[in-house]
């Protein structure tokens, strides 16, 4: 078995654990025979259980697991968490070889390449800029100690989320709407202010998935129980205040990897401004407005030298929008 095709394999479920991992990251693992004969495989599903990748891919493998390789998108672990590590039960297995993409960035879990060689398993890192990439949410908070957040908008060609009058439904078509309960699927939370909780009464709930990030609603301002947010088809946190201060201690609480940003442009432009926007998905309609509000607030910038710069990563279209996602250049 390639490696470039066993990793094209544990990318898709890699994809698969998003929004299912936290706090702990998307992993995924799968296991082939000596002769390249695929065996099992597996990823981190906290809401099935708490076993790692790894351990899913190994107890579905059973007795086939001796003399096989596993590949892994990280580094197998070698501590004591809520579960032991992966390196022993590996060594019990009867695994033979080890290949992973990605070093454990973690003090406290790093390590298990070591412990693997040293029980004589043949251990081989083997990078892949596909496993980083979608592994990125949970290496930012490592690095950053926050989640990783991305602020989606759906806007006109120039720039409008609401005409004058305040109608904003529906901007962007179908395709991209369906393309957003996706990314909602894919966070552990999603973040709005009070004016957008008012103005909307969203659930804020992905259709096409079983998942349920969690509602973060932040402001000052009361929401009528009555409200869809009140509801207990997910967890809502209110946060009632406007200090960026006091949402970073929540999600240090929560251990979010990933947060889909929501809001309008007042706590969006907030958040921008104090550097917690990471990455912007932008979906624009082929419509112009002229007039209403504008998806981006004063960021206080008097000169184009003074610009925020973006790195455009895809450009895709859904049906006759744009999506764009971009990189904020300068964050960690």
């Amino acid at each position: 078995m390639s490696i470039s095709v066993a990793y094209s394999h544990i990318a898709t479920l890699c994809a698969q654990a998003h929004g299912k991992s936290f706090p702990n990251p998307n992993v995924a693992a799968a296991i082939y025979s000596s002769h390249g004969d695929f065996i099992s495989d597996g990823f981190h599903d906290r809401s099935q259980s708490l076993d790692h990748a790894e351990i899913v891919a190994l107890k579905k493998a059973g007795e086939r697991a001796k003399g096989a390789t596993m590949f892994v998108s990280l580094e197998p672990c070698a501590h004591i968490g809520k579960t032991g590590p992966c390196t022993e039960v590996i060594k019990q297995s009867g695994i033979s070889r080890v290949v992973y993409a990605l070093s454990d960035p973690n003090p406290i879990a790093a390590g298990g390449a070591e412990v693997l060689r040293s029980a004589g398993i043949s251990v081989e890192q083997v990078p892949s800029q596909e496993l980083i990439n979608l592994q990125r949410a949970w290496l930012h908070k490592i690095k950053a100690n926050r989640p990783l957040m991305i602020w989606k908008i759906a806007a006109t060609l120039d720039g409008k989320i609401a005409a004058e009058d305040k109608s904003s439904q529906w901007i962007t078509n179908e395709d991209s709407r369906n393309d957003v309960q996706l990314l909602r699927s894919q966070s552990d939370a999603i973040l709005i202010g009070t004016e957008t909780a008012l103005i909307d009464n969203p659930h804020l709930i992905p259709r096409s998935s079983s998942q349920r990030p969690a509602r973060i609603v932040m402001g000052e301002r009361a929401i009528p129980n009555s409200y869809h947010l009140h509801n207990e088809e997910a967890p809502t946190i209110f946060i009632k205040s406007r200090k960026v201060s006091d949402l970073l201690d929540r999600f240090k609480v929560e251990g979010f990897n990933q947060v889909l940003v929501e809001a309008g442009p007042t706590l969006g432009t907030a958040l921008l401004a104090e550097n917690l926007i990471d990455e912007i998905v932008l979906y624009q309609a082929p419509k112009l407005l002229g007039s209403g509000a504008s998806f981006i607030g004063d960021l206080g910038i008097k000169s184009l030298s003074d610009h925020r710069s973006l790195e455009l990563l895809s450009l895709t279209q859904c049906g006759s929008d744009i999506k764009a996602h971009y990189r904020v250049v300068g964050n960690i």
